[in-house]
């Protein structure tokens, strides 16, 4: 089940102190499909990764249900991001020496033993979903298609509350990235996790319940993806 987002107050600023993102208050809530749009160098992925516990210098509150996260020490951040975050990248970021199976379960070489076996079994079924074969051969022959959907099942392998997408399409032709993100949001909204994903892609926006736009580091418009 996903989780609730509660955003008060949130600074984000460089290391010379020059401020990268102002969120006085915002609520996202659980089980929601949130979409981010704005220029290139708007604040989008800063916002993303304050979302996320990984943002520098950042202030305020970020709240994912009861757990604050920049009231937490790193260790702390990064302990929530194994248990309830998963994150999709733009450039993938696989082991290209891999199996699909075998990237797509890597969560598990950071979890306790126990854990270990659920998520392999989590990403093998993420994987057959996506329509991803998961045999020996390694990611390094894969379309670009075929190795989002890698890092897609991947990031739900943990069974996480929140997926957090940076450009998901962005490196596919139209058909790929259509049939993929119709994909995702098929899988999140059957998981009832929640998702924010932000992107250039209008037709990643159209199937979002809401859309943000961010410019200059501030939210100028947040409404219906449809409005």
């Amino acid at each position: 089940m996903g989780l609730a987002l509660d955003i008060s107050d949130l600074e984000v600023r460089a290391t010379s102190r020059r401020l990268l993102l102002s969120v006085p208050s915002l609520s996202i809530a659980a089980g929601s499909c949130v979409g981010v749009r704005g220029p290139s160098g708007a604040g989008k992925s800063t916002f993303l990764f304050a979302c996320a516990g990984l943002a520098e210098n950042a202030s305020g509150r970020v709240r994912w249900g009861s757990e604050d996260l920049l009231a937490q020490p790193s260790e702390g951040r990064a302990a929530f991001r194994r248990s309830a975050i998963g994150m999709i990248f733009q450039d993938f970021l696989l082991f290209e020496e891999l199996s699909a199976l075998a990237n797509a379960s890597l969560a598990g070489a950071y979890d306790t033993t126990r854990r270990q076996a659920d998520i392999a079994r989590r990403a093998a079924t993420a994987l057959d979903r996506l329509g991803i074969r998961h045999g020996a051969r390694t990611v390094e022959s894969f379309s670009g298609g075929e190795r989002q959907r890698v890092a897609i099942a991947r990031a739900l392998a943990a069974d996480p509350a929140v997926l957090l997408a940076d450009e998901p399409t962005a490196s596919l032709d139209r058909n790929t990235a259509d049939a993929l993100i119709a994909d995702l949001v098929t899988l999140v909204r059957e998981e009832g996790k929640t998702m924010i994903a932000v992107s250039h892609d209008p037709a990643v926006h159209e199937r979002m319940d809401r859309v943000i736009e961010i410019v200059d580091g501030r939210i100028v418009s947040d409404g219906s993806a449809r409005a």
